[in-house]
């Protein structure tokens, strides 16, 4: 019987780790890695949170992360994604850890919030799934900036860039925090009355971070972003807008 974790690991800073997710990776038999093309940093930063809190030597296998096709229907392409992650859990598992047992794989953020992971897992119905919630990169950007999540008796809406992009703002939103977004979004608003926080690297050394009213600040943030991508390879961030009190 094979149990897998998954292990909310927050931004990518080994402090984001709760104490329960430290014991989980130390009581592990395997911990899964996966190296994605391009993004080898990301691996290296999986390894790094391993060596910081492992207390025991803990097999560590790296898998190739499949790609997910670029055209045609979104959602048939994201479903055959999954479909292929799976297999690769399964073959990397099986490898490694022929005999059953336990198996973390480390999960950005937390699991339940804008994440696949649990709907990969789900299509591998023979293992049985624990959760260990981490900080989320909400909570990772309110705090850095030092500010409160909703406006006072206000309502909190979390969606995406491509959502973001299709459908304009929400109705009845006064405050937006948009992930899973490729680009920036919020050059798509009227930026009147709107102000925006925004953060990438959230808890590590290159953090950076900005905010402002949409109409200045957009601007900055769009040209930090792509200088920040092309010198890293990568970006993780997430955004929070707020309709300014009038």
């Amino acid at each position: 019987m094979i149990a897998l974790h998954l292990i909310g690991i927050g931004t990518g800073n080994p402090d984001h780790l709760t104490g329960e997710a430290v014991g989980a990776l130390n009581a592990a038999d395997l911990i899964l890695v996966p190296r994605k093309e391009n993004a080898g940093d990301l691996a290296d930063l999986r390894h790094a949170i391993c060596a910081a809190v492992l207390a025991r030597p803990v097999p560590i296998a790296e898998f190739d992360m499949p790609v997910r096709a670029g055209e045609g229907d979104y959602v048939q392409a994201v479903q055959d994604w999954h479909d292929a992650i799976a297999t690769a859990w399964r073959a990397a598992i099986a490898a490694h850890l022929p005999g059953g047992g336990s198996v973390a794989l480390l999960v950005w953020g937390d699991p339940s919030l804008y994440d696949s992971t649990l709907r990969i897992a789900a299509r591998l119905p023979d293992i049985s799934v624990r959760v260990v919630p981490g900080i989320t990169s909400i909570q990772a950007l309110t705090a850095a900036h030092a500010i409160p999540l909703n406006a006072l008796a206000g309502a909190v809406t979390i969606t995406t860039g491509r959502l973001l992009r299709r459908q304009g703002w929400p109705d009845g939103a006064d405050t937006l925090v948009v992930m899973l977004d490729g680009g920036c979004a919020f050059e798509t608003l009227d930026p009147v009355g709107l102000a925006i926080w925004w953060g990438a690297y959230l808890g590590m050394p290159q953090q950076a971070l900005d905010h402002g009213p949409l109409a200045e600040a957009g601007p900055r943030i769009a040209a930090r972003r792509a200088a920040l991508r092309a010198r890293h390879g990568w970006i993780m961030d997430v955004t929070l807008l707020r309709k300014e009190s009038r």
